[in-house]
């Protein structure tokens, strides 16, 4: 049985013209899989089969098998093609994905009718958008979906189970995905979504650093696509960060996490900068809030709640839904606290964040952190649980947290005994800077997976202070985040939707053909439609200058400014694939 669910960390991939077929190259006795091109079907087979003149194999190494995803016309393989191993988990190598690659199992679509061939066309499209996912990584050996205190409070039955057994389900990236693949548990792996970690020294002591951010599958997305939270409570951009220091044979962590403000609300892409804030379905909020919050005391215990929304203007009106929302909640377990991060801290003042830290002090140290000592015995746990937000719950919430996380750090160095009782990670210079890239790195990486571009304020975590540098990187990262929400995000939320399931491909035969795309439509991009909207936008300017000499120009300004808004509609339309094809899929029960 344990050879059975062992993770091969070595694999040979035979592509036949019928099957395909997985070898373990580990020196395990393991059986090989194999996999039919005609209907995805699966078997485990003793051997590869022999070759010949007519069935000659490409081979290839791959690194794991991620899943099987089933569109319209046929199933796609996914496996790892290239892989770069990074650091490790709790002394397991940790190995990150550079190159995902879909081998379809399509002879079917031989026999499909033409209008499903251009659908899967389509559909192939947004897998190679998936292909190019980063941030992915995975372990042969540890479970990265679990923080180091469940792990070590899982049962010795639990330990023996495979790792996708153990897996905490909402932080596995390939869920839906392995499904196909449980009734075969020979090989598959379990990717994380972020990782980081250095090593330095304190004096004669070695400081091992790992932070690791378990991104929440169930509403996953890009930034614009996904806010709030859906009925269920599950929030947008909800990530569990954990901070992992081992030395002198001690091992603790602290974990804290961000989300989206847990209540419906969105903001729809209209090619303004910043898209209007709309509540939706206000008289659920409580609702709702009260279902996020339930779930997280489950998981984490106490709950402090800090909310670093703009107290003014449309961010005020979510906060004070939220802070609404949080009476009915407020109690001994669960804490909600409002900090005006902009209107404290400003764009430069970020020291202020003192202020914050001096509210939540009494709860983080009453809530402490996991530690074992050397022989591997608890000495304490972490009872409670930080959860940051902002608007995108990116920029102001990953300073915070990066605050939030030395703090907890100098705590845990003091009671390890490396730390006096006034020292701090400031008094260690290089430690110090190692310290800022972590957070400032780990903060891009999120931020890239959400909303495309590297955080904002980064170059306060990375550097301790505010820079011109950094503030005009700021501007080229907002102007580049316009650009994406409006342009890009769109397919890419398609993609991810496809791949974990949230839609899945609905097979009919009997489907209504969808009209192709033609015309102005087929060809409209971005740097046409700017073009085209600066142009009308400049004869609509020059038209309402000339309006007092004749009511024609008035005209002329309304009509010219109705093609800016006509063409910018346009292609923000042909950004999507399911939005336009309403028949092809259907929400996953």
């Amino acid at each position: 049985m344990e050879g059975r669910h062992k993770l091969h960390s070595g694999l040979r991939l035979w592509e036949f013209p019928d099957q395909y077929a997985i070898e373990p190259t580990d020196g395990s006795s393991a059986s090989c899989l194999d996999i039919s091109r005609l209907d995805g079907s699966m078997k485990l087979i003793d051997q590869v089969a022999e070759c010949n003149s007519l069935r000659v194999p490409k081979i290839r190494s791959i690194f794991g098998v991620v899943g099987m995803l089933k569109l319209l016309a046929g199933s796609y393989l996914v496996v790892v093609t290239e892989s770069e191993s990074v650091g490790s988990f709790l002394g397991h190598p940790i190995f990150k994905i550079n190159s995902l690659k879909f081998l379809p199992c399509d002879h079917s679509l031989e026999n499909s009718h033409e209008e499903q061939k251009k659908m899967e066309t389509d559909f192939s499209r947004l897998l190679s958008v998936t292909e190019r996912t980063t941030g992915l990584y995975f372990s042969y050996e540890i479970n990265l979906t679990l923080t180091a205190q469940r792990l070590h409070d899982l049962g010795d039955e639990s330990k023996l189970l495979p790792l996708w057994r153990q897996a905490e389900p909402r932080f596995l990236w390939n869920n839906y995905m392995l499904e196909v693949l449980i009734d075969n548990k020979t090989i598959f792996l379990n990717p994380a979504s972020r990782f980081h970690s250095f090593q330095t020294a304190i004096g004669r002591d070695i400081v091992d650093i790992t932070l690791i951010a378990r991104r929440c599958s169930r509403r996953n997305g890009t930034r614009m696509w996904r806010r709030g939270a859906d009925p269920d409570g599950y929030v947008a951009n909800f990530v569990e960060t954990e901070q992992i220091v081992r030395m002198n044979g001690y091992t603790s962590s602290f974990v804290q996490v961000r989300g989206s403000m847990p209540f419906m609300w969105e903001q729809i892409v209209d090619l303004t900068y910043k898209p209007k804030f709309e509540i939706v379905q206000p008289e659920e909020a409580a609702r709702i809030a009260e279902r996020h919050f339930l779930d997280l005391r489950k998981k984490y215990g106490s709950v402090l709640a800090v909310d670093l929304v703009n107290k003014h203007g449309g961010e005020g009106r979510l906060s004070e839904r939220f802070a609404g929302a949080m009476q009915h909640i407020n109690g001994d377990d669960v804490r909600y606290l409002h900090f005006d991060f902009h209107h404290i801290c400003g764009h430069i003042h970020f020291e202020r964040l003192a202020i914050l830290y001096e509210q939540m002090e009494d709860f983080l140290q009453k809530n402490g952190y996991f530690l074992l000592n050397e022989k591997g015995e608890k000495m304490k746990e972490q009872l409670g649980i930080v959860r940051t937000n902002c608007i995108d719950c990116l920029d102001r919430t990953n300073v915070t947290q990066s605050m939030i996380g030395r703090k907890m750090l100098e705590l845990q160095l003091k009671r390890i005994g490396v730390f006096g009782a006034e020292e701090a990670i400031s008094s260690h210079q290089n430690f110090d800077e190692c310290y800022k890239i972590l957070w400032a790195n780990h903060g891009d990486d999120i931020s890239i997976q959400y909303s495309g571009t590297p955080a904002l304020k980064g170059d306060f975590v990375r550097y301790g202070q505010r820079t011109v540098q950094g503030v005009l990187q700021d501007g080229w990262n907002a102007l580049a985040r316009y650009y994406l929400n409006n342009f890009a995000d769109g397919t890419k939320q398609d993609a991810i939707d496809l791949v974990q399931g949230h839609y899945i491909v609905a097979v009919s035969r009997d489907m209504a053909p969808v009209p192709r795309k033609g015309g102005l439509e087929a060809v409209a991009n971005f740097p046409v439609a700017l073009m085209v909207i600066l142009i009308s936008f400049w004869f609509a300017t020059m038209s309402v200058k000339q309006v007092g000499s004749s009511y024609k120009h008035l005209f002329f300004s309304f009509v010219w400014a109705g093609i800016s808004v006509a063409v910018a509609a346009l292609v923000r339309a042909n950004g999507r694939i399911f939005c336009n094809r309403p028949c092809l899929h259907k929400p996953r029960s």
